[in-house]
């Protein structure tokens, strides 16, 4: 039995890209660091269900040959919950988006990627889609490090600190949606995966 390879699947938000800074922080720090870890970082569908079964894709192209490991910013953390209910991975949740079902309604209409600058229309089944996704309970708390900032502009940060309450957490103070100084952490997060 061939011991398997890491790899880090980094999982970006809505309206978000590859490009992002988080992103681009765990890539820099596992090339420098770790260049035994292999780094994925797709571009997500704009739609919760072609997102999920492109990560579905994935996951069944590298799981026979790869330890499978994520991290999920806002709505990647929602995905990430996903995936771990199905297949088991680890994973680090920054400001998760907890019910994007909600928060997405007003969106609902005409959209732009700002990173890729992609169009689309987001419609109600899309919220349907994004409330077929979600896991109530979390099974194995273990699995989870939540990275939360309550300075969070876009998410109600109470909402993740209770959802993942029996989950290893770092609740900051102040700070935003795009987890300020979020270059303190891809080290630590690299252990607490097993990578």
């Amino acid at each position: 039995m061939s011991v398997k390879r890491p790899l880090l699947l980094y999982i970006h938000g809505f309206n978000s890209s590859p490009k992002s800074f988080k992103a681009q922080a765990m890539l820099a720090y596992c090339q420098q660091a770790r260049p035994d870890i292999k780094v994925v970082v797709p571009q997500m569908p704009c739609f919760p269900e072609q997102a999920a079964r492109y990560l579905e894709q994935i996951v069944t192209q590298y799981q026979a040959d790869y330890q499978i490991a994520l991290v999920g910013s806002s709505l990647g953390g929602y995905l990430s919950t996903w995936l771990n209910h199905h297949y088991g991975f680890k994973a680090v949740l920054i400001n998760p988006a907890v019910k994007p079902y909600e928060l997405l309604l007003d969106f609902l209409g005409e959209q732009q990627n700002p990173y890729t600058n992609e169009r689309y229309t987001l419609e109600a089944k899309h919220i349907d889609d994004l409330k077929a996704l979600d896991v109530e309970t979390i099974q194995s708390p273990d699995d989870f490090w939540l990275l939360q900032q309550e300075g969070d502009e876009v998410l109600d940060y109470r909402q993740a600190v209770d959802k993942y309450r029996q989950c290893m957490q770092t609740v900051e103070e102040n700070g935003d949606h795009s987890f300020v100084g979020f270059e303190r952490f891809p080290e630590q997060i690299i252990r607490f995966l097993g990578l």
